[in-house]
């Protein structure tokens, strides 16, 4: 069994079978490309397999990865992250998006984070997560399905 938990894992939300492939970017992959629910298996670090939790982690919202400023000082605009929360401890979690994550989904996911409860908004806020609003969706439409000629 461990021999394939090394090439993939069945998601504990949707049971959909999940491979995992360094050559596109999926080697540490926790969450489901289909539902997008993750496990509970890195504490800080992506695939450091250190928590103990193993708790079920559910997509909640969408954050950009913070990048900085280029050398003119301008804010660089980071890649489009996932923020899972976990159902058993309440840690959160971000997660890069895959390139086979179903786009859909993660729309989905953005619609329904505009009415999350002001507690989970303002526990998101205290760790410095900053959960995208109405005013990112363009940016979120690019990066999921490329910019309109």
């Amino acid at each position: 069994m461990k021999e394939k938990m090394k090439f993939g894992f069945f998601c504990e939300n949707c049971g959909s079978w999940v491979t995992k492939d360094q050559f596109i970017g999926t080697h540490f992959r926790n969450h489901c490309p289909l539902c997008l629910y993750s496990k509970h298996v890195d504490t800080r670090d992506s695939g450091d397999r250190k928590s103990s939790c193993h708790g079920l982690m559910k997509p909640i919202g969408l954050t950009f990865k913070k990048e900085g400023f280029d050398k003119y000082g301008q804010k660089r605009q980071g890649e489009l992250m996932l923020i899972h929360h976990c159902l058993e401890c309440h840690d959160f979690s971000i997660n890069r998006l895959a390139a086979d994550d179903q786009s859909e989904m993660v729309m989905l996911i953005f619609e329904q984070s505009q009415d999350l409860p002001s507690d989970v908004k303002n526990d998101l806020q205290s760790q410095k997560i900053e959960l995208l609003a109405a005013k990112d969706e363009t940016e979120i439409r690019n990066q999921l399905f490329g910019k309109k000629v």
